[in-house]
């Protein structure tokens, strides 16, 4: 117990147990089981483990490759907040058909450990960071194509920046924490829903921490709350088996949660935005950046950030009839669209 509330206290969400409640309906167990589930559909052979990083830690990872592609530069995709491998179902077989393919569950998320992170924005942005590079090391990457949606694409910069001899090429798909908090002269500018979500609903808690209080109506809340995600998977699924999965993984410790809220400013805002940060990107780096039509997430980024590195390779790839999660909405256009991108990495 002793123990518990030191974590909980290093955390700085003292009032939250560190562990979850005794009617909180999950399990490590009942978490792989829908993650299995998710992944019924695929065609592919892929393996799946958990990788071995830096003190204790694991990551789990999803393994799709085959002699006809293994010599190629392989793609490794980094999921959003609250996110898990299971949401890239709908992509795997396609992206996996020209060059391996690495799904990995983030540190603090998933199936992955989840350790306490650092209060201090830039300690547990580093965290994240050293979690890639120690895998990508026991992984035997030489190098590769870092795809990250959300907080995925914000870690594949700040990743890019430090270790850019790495990554031959990025793909960032509706990446969060790029621009500043606005000022509170621009109140009245829209704010995306996904954001009011995060940073208002369970203000001062972390933010999923309502699925965890609401104990045994967590998952019916999910199908309530999030009915876009059932549609999202139509073509795979006609169960709740999408709500079954993003509940399982968001109910479980709330360590990668608990880091990106302490990485977090204003309604969801990045404490330290990645824009301020471009300049330390190699130039080499090619990047696309990928938006969903219909998205709340300003869809300029990519002409800022090409203004800011006009000899850099930036390309802005909008996705009609998508939204922010644009892999699921329109996942033959996504798939389509990612490999042409890459195509030119051998």
């Amino acid at each position: 117990m002793a123990e518990e509330a030191v974590t909980a206290a290093n955390s700085g969400w003292w009032w939250i147990p560190s562990r979850l409640p005794p009617w909180c309906p999950t399990s490590q167990i009942q978490l792989q089981t829908a993650e299995d589930m998710m992944l019924r559909c695929i065609k592919s052979s892929f393996s799946k483990r958990h990788v071995p990083i830096s003190n204790g830690n694991l990551l789990w990872t999803l393994t799709f490759s085959n002699d006809r592609v293994k010599d190629k530069t392989p793609m490794v995709l980094l999921h959003g907040f609250g996110g898990g491998v299971g949401l890239w179902a709908q992509n795997l077989d396609a992206l996996s058909q020209r060059r391996p393919v690495f799904a990995v569950d983030l540190l603090g998320f998933g199936q992955s450990s989840r350790p306490p992170f650092s209060m201090d924005p830039g300690a547990a942005e580093d965290q994240f960071v050293e979690s890639i590079e120690q895998w990508r090391a026991e992984v035997g990457l030489e190098s590769m194509i870092l795809l990250g949606h959300n907080l995925g694409g914000f870690l594949a910069v700040s990743y890019s920046i430090k270790y850019p001899a790495r990554v031959k090429h990025m793909v960032l798909v509706e990446p969060w924490g790029f621009p500043e908090s606005p000022d509170p002269v621009e109140a009245n500018r829209p704010i995306p829903v996904w954001i009011k979500a995060l940073g208002a609903m369970f203000s001062p808690f972390n933010p999923l921490a309502g699925l965890r209080l609401v104990g045994p109506l967590g998952p019916s809340l999910v199908q309530t709350l999030r009915p876009d995600f059932k549609k999202k998977f139509s073509s795979m699924f006609a169960d709740n088996t999408v709500a079954e999965y993003i509940y399982h993984l968001n109910v479980q410790t709330p360590s990668g949660e608990t880091a990106f809220k302490n990485m977090s400013v204003n309604h969801g805002w990045a404490a330290r935005p990645m824009l301020q940060r471009m300049d330390q990107l190699q130039h080499e780096i090619p990047i696309n950046i990928i938006y969903g039509s219909r998205s709340s997430i300003d869809s300029n980024l990519g002409s800022t950030i090409k203004e800011m590195r006009p000899r850099c390779a930036v390309e802005s790839i909008t996705i009609r009839g998508a939204g922010h999660y644009v892999y699921a909405d329109q996942p033959e256009d996504f798939n389509h669209r990612v490999l042409q991108a890459c195509d030119g990495v051998v």
